[in-house]
């Protein structure tokens, strides 16, 4: 194989990249975000600098995934801290679980997304929105939320939420070890559509787990939670912070 033929490939191995070139679509996108009041100083303390806490409401986020362009179908779970850079409202993903190779493998090593392999479950049962994590054969995370309930009155709200920046923290070492990347990553998604968007009351309970810590910022009130289902599209992010640089 030739230099160019090598440069032109997607991802690893050679043989069946694991995922192929973006930009990547997702179509019948399916979240069910529960919001929670939580410990201003863990907030601190899990943001790095030069993020800046706003505000001490954080979310569990349940979201299925049927059809991704290159990802195929899957399941995950984000924990997300609502923070400041520079001035800018973004929203900074500290933890993610997923339960199929090709998103996160390209959600690591493209965009810096924490993921780490966990099963994540988003259904309906009777009159109840569902979610259920479950990390090295232990739930971990249960979420429950009314089923279309009420849904908001400005749905522009709702895609302005979407179109936040997202950040991530992305760290790649080089091969003795030391970091070859370590960046502050932003993310906008982009062809937003919204399909349908439900608020409503809605409860998250989080258990200790040494290797899976959505515990660690506890949940001290519950605010409410928001159901939506979208369209939209995943393009290639955007470095906001060097830290080697």
């Amino acid at each position: 194989m030739k230099k160019q033929d090598v440069l032109k490939l997607s991802s690893m191995p050679l043989q069946s990249p694991t995922y192929p070139v973006g930009p990547y679509k997702f179509f019948e996108r399916q979240y069910m975000i529960v919001s929670y009041r939580t410990d201003p100083a863990k907030i601190r303390k899990m943001l790095p600098e030069p993020l800046e806490p706003d505000g001490d409401i954080v979310s569990v986020q349940w979201l299925d995934l049927p059809d991704g362009e290159g990802f195929g179908a899957y399941s995950a779970v984000a924990q997300v801290i609502p923070c400041t850079f520079n001035g800018e409202k973004c929203n900074f993903l500290t933890q993610m679980y997923v339960d199929n190779c090709p998103p996160l493998a390209g959600g690591r090593e493209i965009w810096g997304y924490p993921m780490k392999y966990g099963i994540a479950k988003l259904k309906t049962v009777g009159d109840t929105l569902t979610g259920e994590l479950t990390y090295s054969g232990q739930t971990v995370a249960s979420g429950t939320m009314v089923y279309k309930h009420s849904g908001p009155t400005d749905l522009g709200e709702i895609e302005a939420l979407l179109k936040r920046t997202q950040v991530t923290l992305k760290l790649i070492p080089d091969i003795d070890g030391t970091p070859a990347i370590a960046q502050l990553v932003g993310i906008n998604f982009e062809n937003i559509v919204v399909k349908g968007a439900w608020t409503g009351r809605a409860r998250v309970e989080l258990i200790d787990s040494v290797n899976c810590p959505l515990a660690d910022l506890p949940v001290l009130e519950h605010v409410g939670g928001l159901h939506l289902v979208t369209d939209m599209t995943l393009p290639y992010g955007r470095v906001l912070h060097d830290y080697l640089g």
